[in-house]
C-alpha cells in the first residue's frame, strides 16, 4: 500500500475541475527539454487535444500564459512556465513528507484492528496498568476494561473467557471463590497491590485518613460503583461510620486509576481513591489504606492454553518489579482469601 499526496489546481471551467499539477509539471519538463506537445501528452497519458485544453484552462486560471506557440518552430516555455513546473516540484517534495505521516498512520490502525480482530479470547478484567501491559506482550486476548463486577459476571455468563479481578478483605474474597468454584472456573492469584487516596503532590491538604474527606473544602474524586475500588472505600466508610455523602465530591467518577490522577493534576480534585503506582508515575502523594489481591478466572478450557499461562506469567513478572505492586505465584501466600 502506498499514499501519495498530489496538488492539484481548480480550474475555472464550468463545473467543478482540476488540473494535477504533478501531471502538469512533467509536461512542462518535456517541452522545456526540447519535446513537442504531441510528445509530451503522450508520455503523459494524455490525448493531444485534452493536453491543450488543461493547459489552456491553467493559464485562463492562473492569468498568465504558459507556453509560447511559434507555427513550424513548436513550443517553448514562457519565463514562467519555467518557474512554474520548479514550483509544483518543490511542493510536492514538501506534500510527500506529508504523504509518508499520514501512510504510517493508516498502517498502524490497520495493524491494531487486525490484532483485536484475531484475537481469540475475550478477557475482561478490572482496570490496572500491568494488566495492560501484560496483554500487549502476550496476543491473542481482546481485553476490555471493565469494573470487578461487570467482569465476573461476563465470565459467569460466558461472555468474556478470563477475567481480573480484585478483592481487599478476606471474606469477599472467600464468597467469590466459592461461587466461580461452582461454575468449574479457575482462579490464579496473581498479584498484591496497594490502594489509598492520590493526593496532589507534597500533599497541600494534609489529608491522612478517609476522615479526611469529611473536610469539605477537600474535593474528592471517586471511582465507577461497580469498581473494586469502589467497593473497597464504601467498606471503609462503613466500618468507621462515615456518611459517604458528607464527602464532597463522593457522586464525581471516573473509571479508571490513571483518569483519578489525571482529575487531580488537572485541579478537578484535591483527592481520589487508586493505586499507589499510579500516584508515583504521575508524580503525586500517597496515603496507603489497603492492600488488596488481585486474581486471574478463567473458564477451564482456558487453562490449556498456552496463552493463558504466559499472561499469568507476565502479570506476575511486572508486578515483581513496580512499586506499589508484590507477586503472588502460590495459593498458599493467600490461603486466608480462598
Amino acid at each position: 500500500m502506498q499514499i501519495e499526496v498530489r496538488p492539484s489546481l481548480i480550474v475555472k471551467s464550468q463545473g467543478k475541475s482540476s488540473v494535477d499539477l504533478v501531471w502538469l509539471s512533467q509536461i512542462l519538463k518535456e517541452i522545456e527539454s526540447g519535446s513537442s506537445l504531441v510528445v509530451a501528452s503522450k508520455k503523459s497519458g494524455t490525448s493531444y487535444r485534452g493536453a491543450w485544453g488543461k493547459l489552456n484552462e491553467v493559464e485562463a486560471t492562473l492569468g498568465m500564459p504558459l507556453i509560447v506557440r511559434t507555427k513550424g518552430h513548436g513550443s517553448k516555455l514562457t519565463e514562467f512556465g519555467s518557474f512554474l513546473f520548479k514550483f509544483i516540484d518543490e511542493m510536492q517534495a514538501g506534500h510527500l513528507k506529508y504523504g509518508g505521516s499520514y501512510q504510517e498512520a493508516l498502517l498502524k490502525e490497520i495493524n491494531q484492528i487486525q490484532k483485536s480482530e484475531s484475537a481469540r479470547w475475550k478477557f475482561f478484567s478490572s482496570s490496572d496498568s500491568i494488566i495492560q501491559q501484560a496483554v500487549r506482550e502476550v496476543k491473542g486476548f481482546n481485553l476490555k476494561i471493565a469494573g470487578s463486577g461487570e467482569s465476573l459476571e461476563r465470565l459467569l455468563n460466558n461472555e468474556a473467557d478470563i477475567a481480573g479481578y480484585h478483592v481487599s478483605n478476606e471474606q469477599s474474597s472467600k464468597a467469590i471463590h466459592q461461587r466461580l468454584s461452582k461454575s468449574d472456573i479457575q482462579i490464579y492469584p496473581v498479584m498484591k497491590r496497594t490502594q489509598g487516596l492520590i493526593v496532589k503532590k507534597g500533599n497541600p491538604r494534609h489529608i491522612r485518613s478517609i476522615e479526611d474527606l469529611l473536610n469539605q473544602k477537600i474535593r474528592f474524586i471517586n471511582r465507577q460503583i461497580g469498581s473494586g475500588t469502589r467497593l473497597m472505600l464504601d467498606t471503609l466508610l462503613i466500618n468507621e461510620g462515615i456518611d459517604p455523602f458528607e464527602i464532597n465530591g463522593y457522586l464525581q467518577e471516573e473509571f479508571t486509576h490513571s483518569a483519578v490522577a489525571n482529575a487531580i493534576l488537572a485541579d478537578k480534585a484535591d483527592v481520589g481513591i487508586g493505586v499507589k503506582n499510579i500516584a508515583l508515575e504521575n508524580g503525586l502523594g500517597f496515603v496507603p489504606l489497603q492492600d488488596e489481591i488481585f486474581f486471574i478466572a478463567m473458564h477451564k478450557e482456558m487453562v490449556s492454553q498456552p496463552e493463558s499461562s504466559k499472561l499469568i506469567r507476565k502479570i506476575r513478572s511486572y508486578s515483581g518489579n513496580t512499586p506499589g505492586y508484590k507477586a503472588v505465584s502460590l495459593n498458599r501466600q493467600v490461603k486466608d482469601w480462598l
